[in-house]
């Protein structure tokens, strides 16, 4: 057979523009995107834990700009991406023992995904000020 052969008997394989977007679609693209957030966000973790080693001045400067209206946004992104990637790993892990497969399992599942890390996310912001 020659190579021109081969090819046209290959399978075409799916692809985005045939696939209708569903949310364990989307909350996959999601999780990628949390876990390359996370890195970005332990990085500001570092950053406020060298400043803590620094000394109470740079501490204080670190402090200030966590502190403000910019920076509370972005640790409440980071607080959420936290929760999210950890709940959709959880999710993962269900899927790893061979469980919740089904078609509503899966939504199920995505849909408590969501709202869970939004809960806790809006959650651990209020224990968090309610602890200061």
């Amino acid at each position: 057979m020659s190579d021109v052969e081969l090819k046209a008997n290959r399978p075409l394989s799916p692809h985005l523009q045939i696939w209708r977007p569903t949310l364990t679609m989307t909350l996959s693209i999601v999780h990628r995107m949390t876990g390359a957030a996370n890195y970005i966000g332990a990085l500001f973790l570092a950053w406020w834990l060298i400043a803590a080693a620094a000394g109470p001045d740079y501490f204080a400067y670190v402090n200030d700009i966590y502190g403000s209206i910019i920076g509370r946004l972005v640790l409440f992104g980071f607080t959420w991406s936290l929760t999210h990637h950890m709940l959709g790993g959880i999710r993962h892990l269900i899927w790893d023992v061979g469980a919740g497969f089904g078609v509503e399992s899966r939504n199920w599942m995505a849909r408590a995904n969501v709202i869970g890390s939004v809960g806790l996310t809006i959650l651990l912001w209020i224990v968090g000020y309610a602890v200061r």
